[in-house]
């Protein structure tokens, strides 16, 4: 297996399986199971194990390493130069596992959805631009810009209304973009951090002919797995765009003065940063700068924010698998208790997974009625634009 030399050492150190408090370490699967195995570390000595024949696969094992939420905590605090391998590591496994038809069930079922439907939630196709009705978006046919939906934006509940929000803002700031509407499919983020590659290379390759004969150029994503996906993953596959995330697009109208405020939003926030926005690629200001430039915002931070932000726990297919589970010790639940402690009434997010994930958790929590969950293109819609 590729990485090989690297799995014996990084086993061996075992910095990520003895940091009781973990205020400092934040892997969402080791916080909540506090066994080894679940730690980065333990994970490796299992997969070297496997991998040498020395434990038998098994249902328990494949769920082990589809437990990892690809967050990328564990490689910001990692102490070995190797670090930057550690996600990429994990994902290498899953596609043994989907090679030798090891994978759970609900993993099976993510995959055969977005192979049959196109996406996961086995929804028709052509309803996919139903999110958009009422609002008077164009389809794509030359405009300055894509715009994305992506499958959870297209048909999730929760996740339309953001979609919707994020299309209002852009037109009423009168951005040139388009839909792809029924033709959209999905961007493949998380069937390749799943281990499917072939499945990835498929919808990654069709995308960019798609992309190609439309004459895309640039594409705003409003999901970041779709941002990181366009961004990382399709160049070296001959995909080459100028990609934002939404709040880059809405950062950048307000320096230049095409998005302002004549009025604002009495309200105490605090932001959660989504790992494929933040951590994997490094944009962590844009979002803070919108809500600080809208009047009557207060921005209060949580103890664990940016590069060290916990993951909601939707990451690396589990918003749709749940390998993870529910409990006290769930990463949502976690984090909407911290949010809840900086006296927040709002806890904006830049993420239509982060935004049901917490939402969840507000009512397992008993929360409601003292933080809710709000986007930060709702939030934008909400102020008065001048």
């Amino acid at each position: 297996m590729e990485y090989a030399d690297i799995i014996h050492r990084c086993f061996r150190c075992g910095y990520c399986k003895f940091t009781r408090d973990y205020r400092d370490f934040n892997c969402p699967t080791y916080r909540k199971f506090w066994f080894e195995s679940y730690s980065p570390g333990g994970r490796m000595w299992l997969l070297r194990a496997w991998l040498n024949g020395e434990i038998p696969s098994s249902q328990r094992l494949a769920e082990i390493f589809y437990s990892c939420v690809t967050c990328g905590n564990c490689v910001e605090h990692c102490a070995l130069e190797f670090r930057e391998n550690l996600v990429n590591i994990f994902v290498a496994a899953r596609k043994e596992m989907v090679e030798k038809g090891l994978v759970p069930p609900a993993v099976r079922d993510y995959l055969k959805g977005i192979q049959t439907h196109g996406n996961p939630f086995k929804e028709p196709r052509q309803d996919r631009d139903k999110w958009a009705e009422g609002l008077g978006i164009p389809s794509y046919s030359g405009q300055d810009y894509l715009l994305y939906a992506g499958c959870v934006a297209s048909y999730d509940d929760r996740g339309k209304k953001i979609a919707r929000a994020v299309a209002s803002v852009l037109k009423e700031a009168g951005l040139s973009f388009g839909i792809l509407g029924g033709d959209e499919a999905s961007d493949g983020n998380e069937v390749r951090v799943l281990g499917e590659w072939d499945l990835f290379q498929m919808l990654a390759e069709d995308n960019i002919r798609k992309f190609k004969g439309l004459g895309v150029k640039k594409i705003i994503a409003i999901s970041p797995h779709a941002y990181n996906a366009f961004r990382n993953d399709y160049p070296p596959l001959g995909g080459k765009c100028e990609v934002l995330h939404y709040t880059q697009a809405l950062d950048q109208m307000i320096e230049n003065g095409k998005l302002t405020f004549s009025s604002g939003k009495d309200a105490r926030v605090t932001y959660h940063d989504p790992c494929y926005l933040g951590r994997h690629n490094g944009e962590f200001d844009a979002p803070r700068n919108i809500l600080r430039a809208i009047p009557g915002v207060r921005l209060t931070e949580m103890d664990k924010i940016k590069k060290n932000a916990l993951c909601c726990g939707g990451g690396g297919g589990n918003f749709f698998t749940d390998i993870i589970g529910g409990g006290e010790g769930a990463p949502a639940r976690v984090r909407i208790r911290e949010a809840a402690e900086t006296g927040a009434d709002t806890l904006a997010v830049a993420c239509p997974k982060c935004a049901k994930m917490f939402e969840d958790a507000i009512k397992a929590e008993a929360l409601e009625g003292t933080i809710k969950v709000k986007d930060i293109a709702e939030i934008v819609c909400e102020a008065g634009k001048g």
